[in-house]
């Protein structure tokens, strides 16, 4: 396949995906109750003034007819406005997007630092006392909830000891607390994932014979066994990576970081369809880029991969 149908065929994907997603979306928020045109009027409104309010925002038309108009408006690069605020839902995004980008880095950078070293020692001494300790360590920070680690870091590094402010995001203190809550989940898999790529890479033929013929042990774990354990490990980042840009919800409203996620749970709670959608689509189309952009990296480390799709 060469790169050219390559790009085309995810192009074509991610298309369906978009579309589908905005289906999905669009009949689950007007299935689920309350009324927006009644919320924007407000419960002492007449039934004129909110049947008025609904052909203004145009749900007395058929369903199939909202959908297909919300369609034909997003490829002309209109989403809308939002029920809430009044003004257009790109607009209510991007204001909110810096918050959730700078989020979303510190927490992987943050992540990655700790988990990749971690990882890589424990796969290589793998029946140490310290490599045991960060297997269960990594297997409880997958499992905990998350929200539970967020009330617990802000009762002792806000409450009690009052480092650290909890809410908000005013000076660089305000990202301490949630990115480090975000870390410490991202970590626990992604140190797994290293520990067991790591450990299959470096039990493959070719780097046990490397090994015997005594080259250099650095030389192998550089280029041999980190070569080929980095695909499953940039699959699980990408996967971080896109679940993040699209707004950690749960960390976001804990500490009441004006993101993405916060502003999602806004719009599912006043029934603003528009913001709601334009939200959905956003994480939809992040999830897609970044997960092109993981193939693309797939093919730069691994020459197989290389071969199999770009030619």
């Amino acid at each position: 396949m060469s790169l050219g149908k390559f790009i085309a065929k995810r192009a074509f994907q991610a298309f369906v995906t978009l579309i589908g997603a905005l289906l999905v979306v669009f009949l689950i928020m007007r299935i689920l109750p309350g009324d927006p045109a009644r919320l924007i009027a407000g419960p002492e409104a007449s039934w004129e003034d909110v049947e008025n309010i609904r052909k203004m925002l145009g749900l007395d038309k058929p369903l199939y007819i909202q959908f297909i108009e919300y369609v034909k408006s997003v490829f002309k690069g209109d989403f809308g406005k939002s029920i809430k605020y009044g003004t257009p839902v790109i607009d209510e995004i991007l204001a909110r997007l810096p918050y959730t980008i700078l989020l979303a880095v510190a927490a992987e950078a943050i992540a990655v630092a700790l988990a990749l070293p971690l990882g890589v020692y424990s796969a290589l001494k793998p029946n140490s006392t310290l490599s045991r300790f960060i297997s269960a360590i990594s297997l409880f920070g997958a499992s905990l909830p998350i929200f539970w680690l967020a009330l617990i870091f802000i009762y002792i590094f806000s409450a009690k000891l009052k480092w650290l402010p909890s809410f908000g995001a005013g000076s660089w203190k305000h990202l301490i607390l949630p990115s480090f809550t975000l870390a410490l989940l991202l970590m626990g898999n992604l140190t797994r994932i290293t520990r067991s790529s790591v450990m299959e890479a470096a039990s493959m033929n070719h780097v046990t014979t490397a090994v015997a013929k005594g080259l250099d042990n650095g030389k192998v774990l550089r280029r041999h066994v980190l070569r080929v354990s980095m695909i499953p490990i940039i699959t699980i980042m990408g996967l971080q990576i896109g679940s993040l840009l699209g707004g950690a919800v749960i960390t976001e409203t804990v500490f009441a970081w004006p993101g993405i996620g916060s502003l999602l749970i806004d719009s599912i709670f006043y029934r603003d369809y528009p913001l709601a959608q334009g939200i959905i689509l956003f994480i939809v189309l992040a999830f897609v880029i970044v997960n092109l952009a993981v193939d693309f990296v797939y093919g730069l480390i691994d020459p197989r991969v290389r071969s199999r799709t770009w030619s």
